[in-house]
């Protein structure tokens, strides 16, 4: 069962000195949209959406929100901008779910955090590289850890539409 679910957001435009007011392209929503398309169609409805306050991370959270049961609800937690610490942010994870063991989590970070959370919820060595509006699908419980299901990413479900 997939109740974890770790997204990178959407294409955003250029570095700039005001990193977290980065704003999607129109790239990024439409690939943010197709992933929340897939998500609706693939497994149940999330909980919650946690996600980074940055504008980026807020715009990809509110698109796949929309998607989603209207009692998901969609929270912005600073333990997930890009130089957080995945541990830490993994202890706070394992607090909230303490009390709705099943519950369903999409978080949707940032680079490198992201790769870093794969690893903390599942196997040690096991952080891979994610591209824009990426997803890793995982079973996760506190006490059995986590393993990873399947990753998927907006290339990915061009080349499953043929």
């Amino acid at each position: 069962m997939v109740n974890l679910v770790i997204m990178r957001h959407g294409e955003a435009e250029p570095l700039s000195s005001e990193d977290s007011q980065r704003q999607l392209t129109d790239r990024g929503r439409h690939e943010v949209n197709q992933m929340a398309l897939w998500l609706q169609q693939h497994y149940a409805a999330f909980d919650w959406i946690w996600a980074s306050p940055y504008k980026r991370t807020r715009q990809t959270a509110e698109l796949m929100l929309a998607k989603q049961a209207p009692f998901s609800q969609l929270d912005l937690l600073p333990e997930l901008v890009p130089d957080a610490d995945a541990a830490l942010f993994k202890s706070y994870f394992d607090a909230c779910i303490s009390e709705k063991p099943d519950a369903r989590v999409l978080l949707v970070s940032h680079m490198p955090l992201v790769s870093f959370l794969v690893e903390a919820f599942t196997l040690p060595g096991q952080a891979p590289i994610f591209s824009t509006a990426q997803l890793a699908c995982i079973d996760y419980s506190p006490e059995q850890g986590g393993k990873l299901l399947e990753r998927l990413s907006p290339a990915d479900l061009a080349l499953l539409s043929f």
